[in-house]
């Protein structure tokens, strides 16, 4: 689906259609709703106890939507076991929301996509827009009663594995890349964010890959996002224009979720994500790598 100026998200928020995102106005009528459920996937810890929208549930990033021990997304088993105690229905609409500008919430859409779910919206804004506005917050965890769901169907056309991305650097594959991460990362000034501790040892970006950093999308006041004439026009400047298919990344997936949320969702472009991301990449042995800044790993 793509939207255009006249009939964007921003024009249907008096009903929940057809359309990826659910505005808080909207969100705060369905209150109650049996049709309806909500699930905030933040990454910062005790957030959720300290306070959530009611009614809504918690997803953990970290165990509910990655394979662990393995570094994977989550079996389709164990999203079955999610949904089920989340007490989902193949007819649920879920919504959901979560901080960092809906970083993780966005991840969380994109599995429940891969797995088949489609009724599931992104909160615009999510939980600093809610907060902003000063909306009310619960600390009970919602009595839900399970369901039995069952994943008919799963999408791994939406994800990107290294060796496609690898014939994309080396020109055998055609299709847009695009580094999410901050011009830093891009040009190798830095291996990763300050603080971050899943490092790569190499710095820069894949070769070909043009940098719109994912803020690029949000309104800087609240974190919404800006409206799709405006996200066209983002990407278009960087060649990104829906003409062929698009592979995101970033350093571990979070950030690229949300802009294939963007592209996908909002724009309608065919894009696939790539969770392996610069931890993956700029790990392994033998692929080609572009480091404009020159910066080389000493083990600091």
């Amino acid at each position: 689906m793509t939207l255009t100026q006249n009939q964007s998200y921003h024009q249907v928020d008096h009903f929940v259609g057809n359309t990826p995102l659910i505005y808080l106005k909207r969100l705060s009528e369905l209150t109650g709703s049996t049709i309806l459920g909500k699930a905030e996937v933040s990454i910062v810890d005790g957030l959720y106890e300290e306070g959530h929208i009611p009614g809504a549930s918690n997803i953990s990033w970290h165990t509910d939507l990655v394979d662990n021990p393995n570094r994977d997304i989550v079996t389709k088993e164990n999203f079955e076991k999610l949904m089920s105690r989340l007490g989902v229905t193949p007819d649920t609409t879920v919504v959901l929301y979560g901080d960092h500008d809906n970083w993780f919430a966005a991840w969380g859409v994109w599995i429940f996509k891969v797995y088949g779910h489609e009724n599931v919206k992104l909160l615009d804004g999510g939980r600093r827009k809610w907060l902003a506005e000063d909306r009310p917050l619960d600390t009970i965890t919602p009595d839900i009663r399970p369901t039995e769901y069952t994943v008919s169907e799963v999408h791994l056309d939406t994800r990107a594995l290294l060796p496609e991305v690898v014939a994309v650097a080396e020109g055998r594959t055609d299709a847009h890349l695009v580094d999410i991460r901050s011009p830093d990362e891009y040009q190798g000034r830095v291996f990763a964010p300050a603080g971050i501790q899943e490092l790569s040892i190499r710095a820069g970006h894949v070769p070909g890959a043009v940098n719109v950093p994912w803020v690029a999308a949000v309104n800087p006041a609240d974190g919404t996002f800006r409206s799709a004439e405006e996200l066209k026009t983002i990407y278009a400047e960087q060649g990104v224009d829906g003409s062929k298919p698009v592979i995101v990344y970033c350093r571990i997936g979070e950030r690229s979720a949300h802009t294939w949320f963007v592209l996908s969702q909002i724009l309608g472009y065919e894009v696939k994500q790539y969770d392996g991301s610069w931890t993956e990449y700029g790990n392994v042995v033998g692929v080609p790598i572009r480091n404009p800044a020159g910066t080389v790993w000493t083990g600091k």
